[in-house]
């Protein structure tokens, strides 16, 4: 099996941009949120912010806690078989159990962290889905209170601080790839 690695944080810290970056060279991508869209638009439903919360909170308690990493495994598996794989969006405590155990010691975890204020600048200034500070606000605590996305950041294995210029997180997330 090759290299996993997931990237955690709160919503704006940067996860995609690191994600994208593994992706551009040659890594396989699981986008997780990428569920709650394919969810929405099964549903015929518009991708807005209540609906995307709707789904996450939705697929969670039918489900359980874990219910990405349930969705998301096989592919994970496949992936992982042949190329370096990252997981962009893991959330919550119980996704982060289930693949410890099911990866066997193979998943790392890199948490990437922002000042608040900035990561909701971030959010603001987006292309895709932009938020008000207030909608940040509320996914924030959505996040942290229906979806117990703390815990795997807390629990990371690697932190990057992207408070800073592009270049020197890009610099971090190549120097804990490169150790991993």
């Amino acid at each position: 099996m090759k290299k996993i690695v997931a990237i955690v944080g709160m919503c704006g810290s940067g996860k995609s941009i690191a994600s994208d970056l593994l992706e551009s060279m040659g890594w396989k991508k699981v986008y997780f949120g990428g569920v709650t869209m394919e969810k929405l638009k099964e549903a015929n439903l518009e991708v807005t912010p209540e609906n995307e919360k709707m789904m996450r909170e939705g697929l969670r308690r039918d489900l359980g806690m874990g219910a990405y990493a349930k969705i998301l495994l096989p592919r994970i598996l496949e992936y992982a078989e042949e190329e370096n794989t990252v997981l962009d969006g893991l959330y919550s405590w119980d996704e982060l159990k289930i693949l410890q155990e099911e990866l066997k010691g193979k998943l790392k975890v890199i948490a990437i962290v922002a000042d608040r204020d900035l990561r909701y600048e971030r959010l603001s200034q987006r292309a895709i889905r932009p938020f008000t500070p207030e909608q940040a606000e509320a996914r924030d605590i959505a996040e942290i209170e229906n979806s117990a996305k703390g815990g795997p950041i807390a629990m990371a294995d690697y932190y990057i601080d992207n408070n800073h210029d592009l270049e020197s997180y890009k610099e971090r997330l190549l120097s804990i790839i490169e150790s991993i």
